[in-house]
């Protein structure tokens, strides 16, 4: 017998990266997935890699295919339910707060915060009848806050919160949820945030840039150095397994050494000895 034994699981932002990862490999031990893509050739290429996960068109951001996500995935699993919601569909905006337009920060807390509230509203009925389980996908960065990553840290800090609250209050139906906090993992985000973070740098008017042409060139050089450490997916698509098929799933995975480190970090030492341990390490004006 697998360990998924066909029950279901739905997994948001599966078109590349972390959330690839884990539709591929949940669908490997068994699990019937649904993988939540934005385009169709996402999905296409998801199924070329020898899997049977069903990909289904999902903008955590648009109502409308939420509702025509849930349907679809309600008639193929009937009275089952759905035993799993991996909430991973999110992006990373970056740059320093006082130059991030308010349209990108309010893009980066729609897609990031509202979108998995609203896809985990609407599949938790169906949650509810298999007696199933929420596994939410946070970073380190929602324990605490890097210089450059406030937009991406805001929205990470509020899925902790997200988290706490819906254990709490679906405790009585025996739903467990579970938030995994990877660190530096190999995923195409960044690359994709450096383009980003250098259009909005291009954007910025002239004398912002200059206000924080020292600190953005320091950031840039560990940003870098971190994505060259970056782990597999693997890591994370194990922790997130443990989260759906452990007796007692842990209610916070961290993953990486990095993340562990800096969790270690954020529990021992007070805020200013933190900036000034962060200041040196990254090297940041001062």
């Amino acid at each position: 017998m697998s360990i998924g034994n066909g029950r279901a699981v739905v997994v948001t932002g599966a078109s590349t990266g972390i959330g690839a990862a884990c539709a591929v490999h949940l669908d490997r031990l068994g699990f019937l997935v649904f993988a939540g893509v934005r385009k169709i050739q996402d999905g296409t290429a998801l199924q070329q890699q020898g899997t049977g996960l069903i990909p289904i068109l999902l903008d955590v951001t648009d109502g409308a295919l939420i509702q025509q996500a849930h349907a679809l995935v309600a008639e193929r699993v009937g009275s089952n339910g759905v035993h799993g919601l991996v909430n991973n569909a999110g992006i990373a905006v970056v740059g320093p707060l006082e130059g991030v337009p308010i349209s990108d920060l309010r893009k980066q807390l729609e897609i990031n915060v509202i979108g998995q509230i609203a896809v985990t509203q609407a599949f938790l009925p169906l949650i509810r009848t298999a007696r199933g389980r929420i596994v939410n996908m946070g970073s380190i960065a929602g324990r605490g806050a890097l210089p450059l990553m406030g937009p991406y840290s805001a929205s990470k800090f509020a899925l902790e919160a997200m988290t706490d609250a819906l254990r709490l209050e679906l405790q009585q139906w025996g739903i467990h949820v579970s938030i995994v906090e990877p660190g530096a993992i190999a995923t195409p985000i960044w690359e994709k945030s450096g383009k980003d973070a250098a259009a909005l740098e291009i954007a910025m008017p002239t004398h912002m840039r200059s206000l924080y042409a020292t600190l953005v060139a320091a950031v840039r050089t560990v940003v870098g150095e971190a994505s060259a450490r970056a782990i597999a997916t693997d890591a994370v698509s194990h922790a997130v397994e443990h989260a759906l098929t452990a007796s007692r799933p842990k209610t916070r995975y961290l993953v990486g050494t990095d993340a562990k480190l800096r969790a270690v970090m954020i529990k021992l030492l007070p805020d200013r000895l933190s900036d000034a341990v962060l200041t040196w390490a990254l090297k940041l004006p001062r």
